[in-house]
């Protein structure tokens, strides 16, 4: 896997992420240099390359001079999850994605989960995007400091953390209106699809039904937009009290 992009990089090192090598534009051989430094001291080689092999690796177009080539991303378990919002002494905060599809909508929901203080991100293991070369790139180095548990199954996913005292509340229209819900508790929401939002088979088993209230004429946001303005609500009343 390759992680593209100078922050991108940086984040990965300083979060100690295995790098194998990395491949820095030769045009920036001689200078002062933040990655550079980084890697000498961790010991990681790297190598200075024309642009053109950068440009011909490149998944994403935007490499800004650095490719790293690391190993597959780690994925956690759920359990690891909550052991870190227990070590952090707060209440869990988690966020469940149903079958998102985009890599831009996975990274800007990587990023805004991130400042918002979530403590972890459960995906499907199937018809969903994965952790790829633009999820990372598009995280803008978030996802360094992010678990993410990849499940076979929402469902038993959402079964497992009821049991373990959080309340689970899918993002959906028609529920209640997310402003006039307390939301300062053990809490995990469900963030569903682009097309096709929180799959019916999933809402029985959470415990209710979040609604951002939509004052336009178009009846949907996009689904990173609307994970945002979720996350920060949820932060807004962890920190209002």
């Amino acid at each position: 896997m390759y992680i593209e992009g100078k922050n991108a990089i940086k984040q990965a090192l300083e979060a100690n992420i295995t790098i194998n090598k990395i491949l820095v534009d030769k045009n920036i051989q001689g200078r002062k240099d933040d990655i550079i430094n980084l890697a000498a001291k961790q010991n990681i080689k790297f190598e200075f390359v024309p642009k053109i092999v950068l440009d011909k690796k490149s998944k994403t177009g935007h490499h800004q001079g650095y490719i790293a080539e690391s190993v597959d991303f780690n994925y956690c378990n759920l359990q690891d999850i909550l052991d870190k919002a227990k070590k952090l002494n707060q209440k869990p905060f988690i966020v469940l994605l149903d079958g998102i599809e985009d890599p831009h909508n996975f990274g800007a929901i990587i990023r805004s989960c991130e400042c918002a203080g979530v403590h972890g991100i459960i995906i499907p293991k199937n018809r969903a995007v994965q952790v790829n070369e633009t999820v990372i790139r598009t995280s803008t180095g978030a996802i360094s400091n992010m678990l993410i548990a990849k499940v076979t199954n929402l469902k038993d996913a959402i079964s497992f953390l009821k049991e373990n005292d959080v309340w689970v509340y899918a993002c959906e229209a028609n529920g209640q209106n997310i402003y006039d819900k307390n939301l300062d508790q053990n809490i995990a929401v469900v963030i569903g699809s682009e097309g096709f939002g929180v799959k019916k088979s999933i809402i029985p088993y959470c415990d209710g039904v979040l609604s951002l209230p939509l004052m336009g004429k178009v009846n949907s946001l996009n689904a990173s937009v609307a994970c945002g303005v979720v996350v920060f609500e949820i932060l807004r009343q962890k920190h209002s009290k």
